[in-house]
């Protein structure tokens, strides 16, 4: 299929700003991987609404793994062996790992019953609260509220400690509650480990051998990708460098400075050498 078999899983949230432009250098390190026969696979908490114009506009077409880790979706044609167990989402053939909505806008609903929490999910506001409660454009608001399997939503006057208990409760049902922004994100069963362990098997398959993975992301999206992988390169900044002293699960990652212009050559090396 390619004649390499590194995969990159590349965190994009930092780095493709919703409403702004890619991170400089971040474009052309994409396009020299494609040129080496590497594909990266794009890791999100964005929707495949959201993530589309963005694909097509920058000429992306691997894998991606949308919604925190709820989902892998694909190209029709991408792997000559069909993948088990999928279904079509829009233009993608998916392999759902979290449970589909409702699911998630019911166990929500049932969050706020057995916690007497008030929650607003986005899906309840109209076009111009949902603008007010996002920043951001119409547009973008009612697609970032187009979700296949996570709900997005906010605490309606909630205390920490409310949303340390609302939290602890969603953990012994299941339920994964993570911090979305300014918003907060509820997911029935996702599992990033498991999207990228299913995408490794489909390479692997591919490539007749095993596909050696690395992980690219900040600090804020290392978290459940970094122990996925084989090896790891952590893009950090001053404030997340500080907090990056601790022993972490997973590889000791390779740390470049985010900003830094020439980051993106070094990270296109670490990665053509595997020299970690």
């Amino acid at each position: 299929m390619r004649p390499s078999n590194t995969v990159v899983f590349c965190a994009i949230d930092d780095l493709i700003p919703v409403s702004n432009k890619p991170l400089t250098g971040f474009p052309d390190f994409l396009d020299l991987l494609a040129s080496d026969g590497t594909p990266c696979v794009w890791v999100t908490s964005r929707t495949r609404h959201q993530i589309d114009a963005t694909l097509r506009r920058m000429g992306h077409s691997d894998p991606f793994i949308a919604e925190g880790g709820s989902c892998v979706y694909l190209a029709e044609d991408y792997f000559h062996l069909k993948p088990a167990h999928t279904v079509r989402l829009g233009r993608f053939i998916a392999i759902p790992v979290a449970k589909p909505q409702p699911a998630a806008a019911d166990a929500l609903a049932h969050l706020s019953e057995e916690t007497g929490i008030s929650v607003v999910p986005l899906r309840s506001l109209t076009p111009r609260e949902l603008v007010q409660n996002t920043g951001l454009p119409k547009n973008e608001a009612e697609s970032i509220r187009q979700r296949d399997f996570d709900e997005l939503f906010f605490f309606a006057g909630a205390s920490d400690e409310d949303i340390q208990r609302f939290r602890q409760l969603a953990t012994h049902f299941k339920y994964s509650v993570r911090p979305h922004g300014s918003l907060w994100s509820l997911a029935v069963n996702p599992s990033l480990p498991n999207c990228a362990r299913e995408l490794r098997k489909l390479y692997d398959r591919a490539l007749h051998r095993h596909a050696f993975s690395i992980a690219l992301a900040t600090r804020s999206d290392r978290a459940d990708l970094f122990p996925a992988c084989d090896r790891a390169i952590l893009l950090t900044d001053r404030a997340s460098a500080a907090n990056d002293r601790k022993p972490r699960p997973g590889p000791t990652p390779k740390s470049l400075p985010l900003f830094q212009p020439d980051s993106w050559t070094h990270a296109l090396d670490a990665i053509r050498t595997r020299s970690f």
